[in-house]
Parts: C-alpha cells; sequence; structure tokens
C-alpha cells in the first residue's frame, strides 16, 4: 500500500485548524491546504487512513479548477511545491503532490450541493417531502433518477460529529445576500453541467457534487476542493439503471459498508477492515485514472 498522512505538524509553519480531512496553515499572506490520508463519512472522521487518497484528492481538485476558471475564480494558486514561500521548504517532501497553495478567502458559511440525479439524502426528502431543500420535483420518480433539470440545494456546514442541514434558497439568501447567492447558484450549475458533460466521455455519470465559496477582496471566488470522489457521487455509466442504488466510484462504498453496522454515526467511528480500505482506495484511483486519461 501508499505510504499514508494521517495529520501534520510543521512546527515552522503557523496551523490554523483542521478539517475532517485537510490541515490548514497561513504562510505569508496565503493558506496552505495539505490533504491528508484521513477519510470521513456521516460527517465522521474514521480511524484508519485510504492510503494516497490526499494526493488522489489534490490532483483532482487542481484538474477540475484549471476547467473551470473561466467560468468562476478560484484559489488555487499552485501545486507545485517547489515554488511554495520559503518556510515550506523543510517539508517539501511531506508537501509534495498533496498540498495546494491558496489565496486566503473568507468561506462562507453555507455548503452548495448541486444534484442531478436522486440519491442520497435528496432521495430521502424526495420520499418524504417531495421536494429536496424546498425545491419540488415531480411526483413519481425513483431512486437514481436523473432530473429534469440540475438543482442547487445548499447546507449547513456541520461541525465534525454533527450532521450538515439542508436549507432553503430563502434561508440561504438570508445568510449569504441575494446577490451572492444569484452568482454562486448560476457558477454551481454552470460548472455542474460542464463537468458532467466531461465525465460521461469517461463513463462517469457525476450525480451529485458540494461545491464551497468564499469571498476574495469582495469577490466570490471558488475554494476547498473540487469535484472529488469526496465531495461527489460518480457512478458507472455502463452499470446506471433508476429504480435502485449504483456502483460507485466514491465515499458510497464506505458509507454502505458502514451502514451495515449497529454504529450509531457518532464519534468514535468503528475501525475499518483491510478490505475495505483496499476497496475504498481502489475506487477512488480509478476515477482519477479514467478522468485524466481522456
Amino acid at each position: 500500500m501508499d505510504e499514508v498522512l494521517m495529520m501534520t505538524d510543521f512546527p515552522h509553519l503557523k496551523k490554523k485548524g483542521s478539517g475532517k480531512v485537510r490541515d490548514l496553515y497561513e504562510v505569508d499572506s496565503h493558506l496552505l491546504i495539505v490533504a491528508t490520508d484521513r477519510i470521513s463519512a456521516f460527517d465522521v472522521v474514521m480511524p484508519n487512513p485510504i492510503p494516497g487518497k490526499g494526493r488522489i484528492l489534490t490532483e483532482m481538485s487542481a484538474f477540475w479548477f484549471k476547467r473551470m476558471e473561466d467560468i468562476v475564480e478560484h484559489h488555487l494558486i499552485t501545486t507545485d511545491v517547489d515554488l511554495f514561500p520559503n518556510p515550506c521548504r523543510p517539508y517539501r517532501e511531506i508537501l509534495r503532490g498533496r498540498s495546494m497553495l491558496v489565496k486566503k478567502a473568507v468561506p462562507l458559511p453555507v455548503e452548495f450541493i448541486v444534484r442531478g440525479y436522486l440519491a442520497g439524502s435528496g432521495w430521502k426528502d424526495y420520499l418524504r417531502y417531495g421536494s429536496i431543500s424546498g425545491v419540488k420535483l415531480p411526483p413519481g420518480l425513483k431512486e437514481s433518477a436523473k432530473l429534469p433539470e440540475p438543482i442547487l440545494t445548499p447546507t449547513t456546514k456541520a461541525q465534525e460529529g454533527q450532521h450538515d442541514v439542508p436549507i432553503t434558497k430563502d434561508e440561504m439568501v438570508a445568510m449569504i445576500g441575494i446577490e451572492i447567492a444569484e452568482i454562486i447558484e448560476s457558477k454551481a450549475l454552470e460548472i455542474y453541467k460542464r463537468a458532467a458533460a466531461y465525465a460521461e466521455k469517461a463513463g462517469i455519470i457525476v450525480a451529485d457534487t458540494k461545491m464551497e465559496f468564499g469571498l476574495f477582496e469582495g469577490r466570490v471566488i471558488l475554494i476547498d476542493e473540487l469535484l472529488t470522489p469526496d465531495s461527489s457521487r460518480f457512478w458507472s455509466v455502463e452499470t446506471y439503471e433508476e429504480g435502485r442504488p449504483q456502483v460507485s466510484f466514491d465515499k458510497q462504498y464506505l458509507r454502505d459498508y458502514l451502514l451495515s453496522l449497529s454504529w450509531d454515526q457518532r464519534p468514535p467511528a468503528p475501525e475499518l477492515p483491510l478490505e475495505v480500505i483496499r476497496k475504498t482506495a481502489e475506487k477512488y484511483r480509478e476515477v482519477l485514472h479514467r478522468l485524466l486519461s481522456l
């Protein structure tokens, strides 16, 4: 298995914090985002890393940021550690392939999920309410059905051990303002449509994906990660069939394993078997290979 990185500690850099997967440092006027091999499910970090995962997330995010930069400005400056500021030099070998030097944006307090298909919590909400985040959908749709048009379904940002809560567009507007909300909805839908069309050529359906935006010098920019197996549902075109769960190249395999246990989805998370770790890593590598080899 690949070399793993569960956590970082760089004494000469100012640590700003740690998310479920990434560690964040302040470097000069920028931020340094380090993607570890941690993995979370149901907003809880697992005790076992997924080998190579941080490198896959970094490479895939950089790939998509580049492909979307004519739609919206993003925070990525470079992934080339040799171009990082001098304080990063002692840690170059650890940082190589799994870190991004980015603009220091102010994150918005909302996560923006674009859905093109009916799955996961969206499917559960549809069964209960006939809508997702207040967006009314046609009656009679099946699980995994393609929606008439992609929709934006915002949520709150959960802290570790808590769950994201769906919010309506009106609630989103109350949190971030009408002007910013309209810009983000337009940009997020455009990004999703472009990504979905590209991925389909690689035999992948982008069922849904989560994006994050922030403000940089007054402008709305795309931040965090983009269209990775951590933040998206990737399905196989070859085996897709509505009315049932799909073969996926993302965290769903791990979620399905955890759902088979009697775990209450609260910390601490259970230890993962080697086979589950191996298969999850395999799925992440597969989607990276498919998308980047086109």
